[in-house]
């Protein structure tokens, strides 16, 4: 937790004390079901909480932003945005049950109000969205045809609407892929460890 108050140094109580809770629910749950790399539970904080918190640092979202993190997995970065960013809306999708299920299992259990887990593909969900945000589900381009219907122009953040997707190494090719128009953020601005060198924040923009 040291690496998530040196970021985030005016967090709550409330949003430090649940952000504290995900080890042990991580731990618990991994033992069960392979919802992170077993090698990273022990830099779960580093490698997961603070990767997908990098988001939150990339804008001001407004009251009411509706998030999907699609292809949600072991529920990153949708769970450690939905503390952080208390007045977002999250819905955390994913077309494998297992994961649905326990991700709905770790949101209940921090009493997360503001988060909706589904189990489905993300094409066949019908709401609309701000900002689709992810982990490198796929390739940029793949990934942005599943999702820009979902997506609502314009909006009322510090960023317009779009995509906010994590991903790391050289991504050239793929933006030269992406027909709307992007732009990257090194993690490395906002975070200095090491493991974030390489990493980005791809921001796929709707005007």
């Amino acid at each position: 937790m040291n690496c998530i108050r040196k970021y985030f140094p005016d967090l709550t109580p409330a949003q430090v004390a649940l952000l504290q809770r995900l080890e042990p629910l991580y731990r618990s749950w991994n033992e069960r079901l392979n919802l992170i790399s077993r090698k990273d539970i022990d830099r779960l904080y580093e490698r997961h909480v603070l990767h997908s918190l990098a988001i939150a640092k990339a804008a001001q979202f407004a009251d009411g932003t509706k998030m999907l993190d699609a292809g949600t997995g072991g529920g990153f970065p949708g769970i450690p945005l939905s503390i952080a960013l208390p007045q977002c809306r999250f819905t955390l999708a994913d077309s494998v049950g297992k994961k649905v299920a326990a991700v709905q299992e770790i949101a209940s259990a921090l009493r997360l109000n503001n988060v909706q887990v589904v189990q489905t593909r993300v094409e066949a969900l019908p709401q609309k969205f701000d900002f689709v945000v992810s982990r490198a589900v796929a390739d940029l381009p793949t990934f942005a045809g599943w999702v820009w219907d979902k997506i609502i122009p314009g909006g009322q953040c510090s960023i317009p609407n779009g995509i906010l997707y994590l991903k790391g190494g050289d991504l050239t090719e793929e933006l030269k892929g992406v027909a709307q128009e992007a732009s990257v953020m090194a993690i490395s601005d906002f975070f200095d460890e090491a493991f974030f060198e390489t990493k980005k924040i791809v921001h796929v923009k709707k005007h």
